[in-house]
């Protein structure tokens, strides 16, 4: 029995030619390796981009068509789940296996991980205490690996991983981590947050997004150097790059005026109801599901979306189908922005009446991805300190909310999700093997370039460029 050679798959989020310029220790891997363009699909986002990665196939077969769906038979927008059922076909494990049994595959980091059949596993999975607190922590599989991490490593930066304190904590955490799993493995993913969080906040040309790619490639590089020590051959993959915004476009408020949205009051606060509603829209960054209950509507809702400033496509079964969109799952139309513009989930027309989740990181209760979760409200200069008293709160076992995030969507500098129009700002493929990649690689092909590198045979041809 042959054994693969051994792979580090990393997926650097919001790697770009751009932001390569200013990691010295990564584009020494491509200078002495290879690179080429990453060919993304839409959305493009996380879940989705992950899911085409692993399986080799686009959304419409493994039916992960965003960050978040309308659930259809539970009546209910959940983003951020974490079962691996939720993704159709065969994973890259499934056919690492095949060609090398045995073969022993850790993730760390990488989504829709409860429940995917690998050795080792870590996941971020907070602690939901009865009284409403939640307490930064993770998953692992073996189950004895979380308390072994947790000591080497400290607890799982859950509150550096997202939100307006998410830092470079978080990566740094992974990047232990992966250290640690990376000599006991055949196949070694991570995945690193890293990008996403200045780039959003401040855009991918600002002195703040240049210095997160600096401080990204300084965390990345005792990896790096680890694998090329052990002779494993590294694979980077980017989801995406990050473009800059300056136009927030409120979907859902427009189909609410036009009398399509329909919400329910508690405690004088709004909440969708996706259930009375005729038409409504699930925000994903630059692409929104909208999802049309009579399909007497349908033309009437692509009509007025079409003519939103900042929308530049509407997408029928039709056109999703020539995107490989064109799921179950997905809307009955799917918006996607110009290219300064992204969506807001916001449904609400008074401030007054938004939710209280709206102005906390509450990635599972709001009814669309919200970016605006990266800041402590810019306007109000007592959230931090607020911030800081709802800490000491949580500290002495006391109950809190932490109210700070801004209900204007003005301060968000980028965005993605729409296909990339400068290569600069497009995600990119680099390998520690010369001349493996060049070109552009399509994001369905990822799958096989990992398998090739494993020395693998993939059940179909393996096609790395073109």
């Amino acid at each position: 029995m042959t054994t693969p050679r051994p792979v580090l798959l990393l997926d650097v989020v919001g790697l770009t030619p751009r932001a390569l310029a200013d990691m010295p220790r990564l584009s020494r891997l491509a200078a002495e390796g290879s690179q080429a363009a990453l060919a993304t699909v839409l959305p493009a986002v996380t879940c989705t981009v992950q899911s085409t990665f692993l399986t080799g196939a686009p959304p419409a077969e493994h039916g992960a068509v965003g960050n978040g769906w309308f659930f259809r038979d539970l009546g209910e927008v959940m983003f951020w789940r974490q079962p691996n059922s939720l993704v159709a076909g065969e994973k890259l494990w499934d056919l690492l296996r095949r060609a090398h049994p045995g073969a022993r595959v850790a993730n760390v980091c990488w989504w829709y991980a409860m429940g995917m059949d690998v050795d080792t596993l870590v996941t971020p999975r907070p602690v939901y205490h009865a009284d409403g607190r939640k307490s930064p922590d993770c998953y692992t599989r073996p189950a004895w690996l979380r308390d072994d991490l947790t000591a080497a490593l400290g607890e799982f930066p859950l509150f550096q991983y997202w939100g307006p304190t998410a830092s470079i904590a978080s990566s740094r955490w992974i990047v232990g981590a992966t250290r640690r799993l990376l000599p006991e493995h055949d196949l070694t993913m991570a995945y690193l947050p890293h990008l996403d969080y200045d780039l959003q906040r401040f855009g991918p040309r600002s002195e703040q997004a240049r210095q997160a790619a600096r401080d990204l490639d300084e965390v990345l590089a005792p990896l790096l150097d680890d694998a090329e020590q052990l002779g494993v051959e590294v694979v980077v993959v980017s989801e995406y790059g990050i473009t800059e915004v300056d136009r927030p476009v409120h979907l859902n408020r427009v189909l609410r005026r036009a009398g399509l949205l329909e919400v329910h009051t508690q405690a004088g606060m709004e909440y969708l109801d996706p259930w009375a509603s005729r038409a409504f829209a699930v925000a994903d960054h630059q692409v929104a599901h909208v999802y049309v209950r009579d399909g007497e509507d349908l033309e009437h809702v692509r009509t007025l979306l079409e003519r939103e400033p900042g929308v530049e496509a509407v997408l029928d079964r039709a056109g999703q189908a020539e995107q490989g969109l064109d799921h179950e799952r997905s809307g009955d139309l799917v918006v996607v922005a110009a290219p300064t513009a992204w969506f807001t989930y916001y449904y609400w027309l008074d401030d007054g009446r938004a939710p209280d989740f709206a102005r906390g990181v509450e990635i599972h209760r709001k009814p669309g991805y919200d970016p605006a979760e990266l800041f402590f409200d810019p306007a109000d200069r007592s959230a931090k300190a607020r911030a800081g008293l709802s800490l000491v709160r949580k500290k002495v076992g006391l109950r809190y909310a932490m109210r700070v995030v801004p209900l204007d969507a003005r301060w968000v500098k980028g965005s993605h999700g729409r296909l990339p129009d400068d290569a600069q700002d497009g995600p990119v493929v680099l390998t520690s093997a010369a001349g493996r990649v060049h070109g552009t690689v399509a994001a369905t092909e990822v799958r096989d370039l990992v398998l090739s590198t494993a020395g693998a045979e993939s059940p179909v041809e393996v096609v790395t460029s073109r």
